[in-house]
């Protein structure tokens, strides 16, 4: 009889082998599963994530547009481009900051302890070393190979005529921006447009160009633009205002030349002035301001040529056109009076209401506007010249930061002596207004009556390399009559000819006209300082034609005598002998 067969053995390994296969065959499907969800079902955000380390986006900057200027009939950069290169960190990638530290400081400088607290900055991945690096540090700093430690190009601002013209230039900062002058006025046109750069980057985060996943969009770089600047011109200009402020004994002032019959600035300087390339050794931030435009002042007595211009014009007097004049006038309880240079009461003439300065000729004639008193009609005829036919009172639109509006009072009764007010704007007080508004007036007087922007830009050079050609903006047309024009020239010119201090020009050749202003300053709270004057001087040079309005401001001389005459006049006479002797002026023929 046959026992039965007990022997299991073989089956529990069969069993077990059996587990095990099923086992082994679990994990790899959950391998599999897992790589499948990883790999198809979360494959965009791995992918995002694993290169969010290695893609990085980057600015391209844009070159900033040249500015040039002309230079005789030839045109002279005065603002180039300087390519300069930042160097920054990312920490994440620094991993012995003490060693990289040590190898960057002979290069770009800074204390040790300092760089090494840079490099162990914690949450960023951005941090600027230093700024303005060589093209020869930056080969040393490459050169070391440190992941983490990269730069950047910039292109900064180099003036190869240095400080000349810097006011009306401006400069730009550290951040690309355009501060003052022209560089903040054009900002958007000088910039450009920058490009950008989409790189996968090495452990270094230097850009792998030849990654196909890089996106680039190319800059555009920023407009060349020419200035109406002429560079010798200017040169000159800021030499004679400096010369004269020192003999002067002044410590600020401002010169302008321009073309009356466009409204383009020929030279236009500031004092004191400063090198724009080292705008950040400046501790007086007023020294960035063009006093020109940004600085409204009371005029003076060069604002009796206005008076006259729009006495004349509505027919209430002419150039020879005689009037008694008491030696003072009692407006609003106040006495009006001249200076010792008019010698007493008389028979005054226009012409001596130039000549001689004459404080009560000017209140005369702001009379004689309102039919022979100070009443509301004369106030506001005299309100619409200075506001419409002048453009007195707003900005001008020139090209220039932090242009200034000045302040014409209104002709309404305001129960605080307005006719006293009004006669005081007569001869250049209680208004303001810059000295380009000033030059801008004078120039549509004497041109015959077109008021022309003022104007920087002679044109803009564009990208696609066309050019732009600024034309000549006309802001008011007839702004006097046509019979006022020769009156006005005769009376001015007779004050040149005649007045004390005659800078003898050649009147046969050459049309030379122009007035004196000695401003009262204005004392914070009312009233005026008794201590300290400004000298103005506004005319004007030509042949045939008038070629250039001069506009001069002297702030606060010690001369001796009128801040106009002492101060102002010789730097006029001196412009206008420089503008004839260069051949700037083209004699009647």
């Amino acid at each position: 009889m046959a026992l039965p067969n007990t022997n299991t053995s073989g089956v529990t390994a069969v069993k077990r082998l059996r587990l095990w296969y099923a086992l082994l065959i679990g994990i790899v499907a959950i391998f599999c599963i897992r790589l499948f969800y990883l790999q198809v079902i979360r494959y965009d955000y791995y992918r995002t994530a694993a290169l969010s380390d290695q893609l990085k986006q980057y600015e391209i900057p844009p070159s900033r547009g040249v500015i040039k200027a002309y230079d005789g009939s030839s045109v002279l950069p005065i603002v180039l481009n300087q390519k300069l290169y930042t160097v920054y960190a990312d920490p994440t990638f620094i991993k012995n900051p003490e060693q990289v530290a040590e190898k960057l400081v002979p290069i770009i400088g800074g204390k040790l302890d300092d760089r090494i607290s840079q490099l162990k900055t914690k949450k960023t991945r951005y941090v600027i070393l230093a700024k303005k690096v060589s093209p020869a540090q930056r080969d040393k700093i490459l050169a070391l190979q440190y992941p983490g430690i990269g730069t950047e190009t910039h292109n900064y601002r180099t003036y190869p005529q240095g400080s000349l013209a810097a006011q009306v230039l401006g400069f730009v900062n550290d951040d690309g921006k355009g501060k003052y002058g022209i560089e903040q006025a054009l900002n958007k046109e000088l910039s450009g447009t920058p490009g950008q750069l989409k790189a996968i980057t090495d452990a270094r985060g230097i850009p792998l160009a030849s990654s196909k996943n890089n996106i680039e969009i190319a800059p555009q770089n920023g407009k060349d633009v020419v200035l109406t600047i002429d560079v010798a011109m200017q040169h000159q200009a800021e030499s004679i205002l400096a010369d004269g402020l020192k003999n002067a004994h002044s410590s600020a002032g401002s010169v302008i030349i321009m073309d009356p019959r466009t409204g383009a600035i020929k030279a236009m300087a500031d004092a004191p002035t400063f090198n724009p390339a080292e705008y950040y050794k400046v501790e007086d931030g007023s020294v960035f301001q063009n006093g020109a435009v940004s600085n409204p002042i009371e005029t003076g007595s060069i604002m009796k040529t206005l008076t006259t211009v729009a006495a004349i014009d509505q027919g209430v007097v002419n150039k020879d056109t005689t009037y008694s004049d008491p030696g003072f006038w009692l407006v609003d309880g106040f006495r009006i009076q001249n200076v010792e240079e008019e010698g007493g009461a008389g028979t005054r003439s226009v012409n001596d209401i130039i000549n001689l300065s004459l404080n009560t000729g000017a209140t005369w004639e702001l009379m004689q506007m309102g039919g022979g008193k100070l009443d509301a009609k004369g106030r506001q005829a005299w309100y619409d010249y200075l506001t419409k036919h002048f453009l007195l009172g707003k900005a001008t639109g020139i090209e220039q930061g932090y242009e200034a509006d000045g302040y014409i009072p209104s002709p309404e009764d305001n129960g605080a002596g307005i006719n006293l007010t009004y006669a005081n704007m007569a001869f250049g007080q209680a208004l303001t207004a810059t000295p380009l508004q000033m030059g801008a007036a004078i120039s549509a007087v004497v041109n015959g009556g077109t008021y022309f922007q003022p104007h920087l830009v002679d044109s803009t050079d564009n990208a696609d390399g066309t050019t732009t050609k600024t034309k000549s903006v006309v802001k008011a047309s007839n702004i006097i009559k046509p019979g006022t024009l020769p009156q006005f020239l005769s009376i001015m010119e007779y004050s040149v000819q005649h007045h004390n201090f005659n800078p003898n020009f050649d009147t046969g050749k050459y049309q030379v006209g122009g007035k004196t202003g000695t401003a009262q300053i204005a004392k914070q709270g009312g009233g005026y300082r008794d201590d300290a004057y400004n000298g103005t001087y506004l005319g004007y040079v030509g042949g045939n034609d008038i070629q250039y309005v001069i506009v001069v401001f002297v702030k606060e001389p010690h001369v001796g005598t009128y801040a106009g005459i002492g101060a102002a006049q010789p730097i006029f006479s001196k412009l206008a002998h420089m503008l004839i002797d260069n051949s700037y002026v083209v004699p009647k023929h």
